[in-house]
């Protein structure tokens, strides 16, 4: 196998789809951000969660929420909903594994908070179920997705459709969209120099 061709073929494959995604998605990003912004700024927190790769990204985006990105800042109010294995398990076991999600919703959410699912697919239950619930709480709500969107369409009032088929390249988009989240909001409220 030559690993540098097939090096070559993944990056090229990533930068198609990186510029596909730009096309697709700058407007609505736009709309998250500001939603993000307007969240943080009331007062609010976002709250994020998906299944598998797509729980590591709600954690890692979470994390340069609170922690940092660029520099040293005040945090930024986020949670991710995949992290206490407690909750998650007896949820599952209790409840169904399609609510672990929206259960968190409904103890941690407020009014004026930001719920982001993560979803591929778009159609994965759990992540839909959390959205719904988040929408009756009075949240707004966003879905990262791919393919065609599936039902998270349906259940977030934003969405950002990555123009793309595979999985891996739609969470490497998902990664790059949740870091340029990350740098908007600091550099919007004003927490790091521009």
């Amino acid at each position: 196998m030559d690993f540098d061709r097939y090096l070559a073929s993944e990056l090229a494959d990533h930068r198609a789809v990186a510029e596909a995604t730009l096309d697709a998605v700058g407007d609505t990003f736009a709309v998250l951000a500001k939603t993000a912004v307007g969240t943080i700024r009331s007062g609010g927190k976002i709250l994020l969660f998906g299944n598998g790769g797509s729980a590591a990204d709600a954690q890692h985006i979470a994390t340069e929420l609170v922690i940092r990105y660029i520099g040293d800042r005040p945090p930024i109010a986020a949670i991710a909903l995949t992290t206490d294995t407690s909750a998650l398990t007896a949820g599952g076991n209790d409840l169904g594994f399609d609510r672990i999600f929206a259960r968190q919703i409904e103890a941690l959410a407020r009014p004026g908070d930001l719920a982001i699912g993560f979803s591929t697919s778009g159609r994965s239950a759990n992540v839909l179920a959390g959205l719904a619930e988040a929408r009756v709480k009075g949240l707004a709500t966003a879905g990262l997705t791919g393919r065609d969107g599936g039902a998270l369409v349906d259940v977030a009032d934003v969405v950002i459709r990555v123009p793309a088929a595979a999985a891996n390249r739609i969470q490497e988009m998902h990664i790059v969209i949740g870091h340029a989240l990350c740098g908007a909001l600091e550099q919007a409220l004003g927490l790091v120099e521009q």
